[in-house]
């Protein structure tokens, strides 16, 4: 009986040839993945801020740099879920037009403490304040760390104006007076002054621009 002839390009060629079925694996997945990757390009939801979503002040911004640094990231994820229950719990879902301004951004994917996505102006400074220095004064379960620390460490010389140059070389719209007035805006701060400031920024311009879309605000 004569064998069946297969094509260059049969199933079985590709089986054989490790090398071919190589190649044909990267050029599918390439072309899946450009398929996808493309179009958000020019979606403006993802690629634009939603109303209401500034960019970070200098004392915030230097509070993002701590709370980055202090690893408060390892413990709170910043996205809440399309879930009615976190809907509920914590504010509208997420949305990509919220983290523009945001390099690196801090989803997270942990949360051993709650999300703080939403939790900007949801409790006094002073709440924040005695939070960081004593966690379980107002927490009592809680298991995160203590950072007294921070209330006795001082912004003055950081290079606060050097880095929102850098974030406006990536996209974030500071303008030259901004920069050369930031400086100023943390001289005398503390730390402890930043990161307060930054988790009561967190969340509260999305909720102003969350207001105009009742849908996404009731988790539709």
């Amino acid at each position: 009986m004569a064998q069946k002839q297969h094509g260059f390009f049969s199933h079985q060629t590709l089986e054989k040839n490790i090398g071919l079925m190589i190649i044909a694996s990267i050029l599918v997945v390439s072309v899946a993945g450009l398929v996808q990757i493309i179009p958000l390009f020019f979606q403006h939801s993802t690629t634009q801020a939603m109303p209401g979503v500034e960019p970070y002040e200098p004392l915030q911004l230097m509070g993002r740099d701590v709370y980055i640094r202090e690893g408060c990231v390892g413990c709170h994820s910043q996205q809440v879920r399309t879930l009615q229950a976190e809907v509920q719990r914590y504010g509208p879902y997420s949305v990509a037009g919220e983290s523009v301004f945001d390099h690196p951004f801090l989803w997270g994917s942990k949360r051993t403490g709650p999300d703080l996505a939403r939790v900007g102006e949801r409790y006094s400074d002073e709440w924040h304040r005695i939070h960081l220095r004593d966690p379980r004064a107002v927490v009592p379960e809680s298991n995160m760390p203590a950072y007294p620390w921070l209330q006795h460490a001082d912004l003055t010389g950081q290079n606060v104006a050097q880095r929102m140059q850098a974030l406006r070389r990536l996209g974030v719209p500071y303008t030259d007076e901004a920069i050369a007035a930031a400086p100023a805006a943390i001289a005398g701060k503390t730390e402890e002054d930043a990161l307060v400031a930054y988790l009561q920024a967190l969340g509260v311009g999305a909720r102003r621009g969350a207001a105009s879309e009742p849908q996404r605000a009731a988790g539709g």
